[in-house]
């Protein structure tokens, strides 16, 4: 698993307001988006000073339409297995890697959890040792058959958008991620909460410091750490 920055909405040159039609002034994306809240307020748009504030004010208030204003894009390597959770997420505009156009080369290996006898979508971190070496002994070889009969499928002229039905949920895959900073605020609530699978709970802590970061005012503001 790898969480990346790809981009950002960053950079962005407006009108000066020193009068000079030449001049530009550079904002960052969290001044973007409170320069966007100011829309009524033009002659306030370039305060810098208060922006934190009023960033706290929008989120405490539940105004999200300026968070909307700037996209952030990441890049993530996951699983198969993992992949179809995070592109439930709609808002979000997505990019995956292609085992139509191109070769699957590597496998994501997890550990082992106990099914969780009372909540049917939660698994308990208490695996004897035995169990854990055991799975991960498992999930290797069910790759490294499943990999030999994929190369052999495509050694025989069969298309690579057939021959993937071979390879199991642990195939590696890459994601760009592109969304509105609303759209990643909801995600980051959403999928950093305790009872989210671990393996898609560590890839939003990942895009959560990616996040703060580059947001330290609005991660403030929602209490991020």
């Amino acid at each position: 698993m790898k969480v990346s920055l790809v981009s950002l909405t960053n950079s962005t040159l407006l009108p000066s307001r020193s009068g000079d039609e030449h001049s530009y002034e550079c904002l960052s994306t969290e001044e973007l988006i409170v320069y966007a809240a100011r829309v009524s307020n033009p002659a306030n748009q370039m305060n810098h000073e208060t922006a934190p504030r009023l960033i706290h004010h929008l989120i405490k208030s539940g105004h999200w339409s300026p968070f909307e204003m700037a996209n952030m894009c990441l890049e993530v390597i996951t699983s198969r297995g993992i992949a179809p959770q995070i592109l439930r997420h709609r808002s979000f505009s997505f990019q995956e890697f292609s085992q139509r156009y191109a070769e699957a080369v590597d496998v994501e290996v997890y550990k082992a959890r106990r099914q969780d006898s009372k909540n049917r979508q939660n698994s308990i971190d208490d695996m004897s040792p035995e169990d854990i070496t055991w799975f991960i002994d498992a999930q290797a070889a069910v790759w490294a058959q499943s990999f030999d009969l994929y190369k052999q499928a495509l050694a025989r002229g069969i298309a690579k958008e057939q021959a993937r039905f071979l390879l199991p949920l642990g195939t590696q895959t890459k994601l760009y991620i592109n969304g509105t900073i609303r759209s990643w605020i909801h995600y980051l609530q959403a999928r950093t909460a305790e009872g989210v699978q671990k393996e898609h709970r560590d890839i939003a802590l990942e895009a959560q410091k990616i996040f703060i970061e580059h947001f330290p005012n609005i991660a403030q503001a929602l209490e991020w750490k």
